[in-house]
C-alpha cells in the first residue's frame, strides 16, 4: 500500500487529540472509548462498519501494522495503537499524562 494511500487514516489521526478507529459492534472497541472518555476526554470516533469508506480505511490501520485492525488509537497525532497498547498506557499510568499533553484533557 503506498503513503498516498494511506493518507486517509493518517490524516483524520491528526485531525483532533484523541482519534478512534472503531467498530460499533466490537467489545473491545467499546471498552477503549469507555476507558478514554472516563478520564473526560472526548475523542473523536470513526466506526468503520458505518462509514462508506471503512473496508480501505480498514486496509490502511494493518497496512500501518495495527493488529486486530480496530480499535486503533491516534494520541496527538501518532497512532498509539490498539487495546494491548492503551491498556498498557494506563497499567503504567501514563495514559492520563498523554491526554493531559495533547490538551484532550485538563484535570
Amino acid at each position: 500500500m503506498s503513503l498516498v494511500e494511506m493518507a486517509t487514516v493518517k490524516r483524520l489521526g491528526a485531525e483532533m487529540p484523541v482519534v478512534i478507529f472503531s467498530k460499533s459492534s466490537c467489545c473491545m472497541c467499546h471498552a477503549i472509548k469507555t476507558l478514554i472518555c472516563s478520564f473526560g476526554a472526548n475523542p473523536t470516533v470513526y466506526e468503520l462498519d458505518e462509514l462508506p469508506n471503512g473496508q480501505q480505511m480498514e486496509r490502511e490501520l494493518r497496512a500501518m501494522g495495527c493488529k486486530p485492525n480496530v480499535p486503533a488509537v491516534f494520541i496527538g497525532q501518532e497512532l498509539i495503537g490498539g487495546p494491548d497498547e492503551i491498556m498498557g498506557l494506563q497499567v503504567q499510568g501514563k495514559l492520563v499524562p498523554l491526554l493531559k499533553k495533547v490538551n484532550a484533557i485538563w484535570l
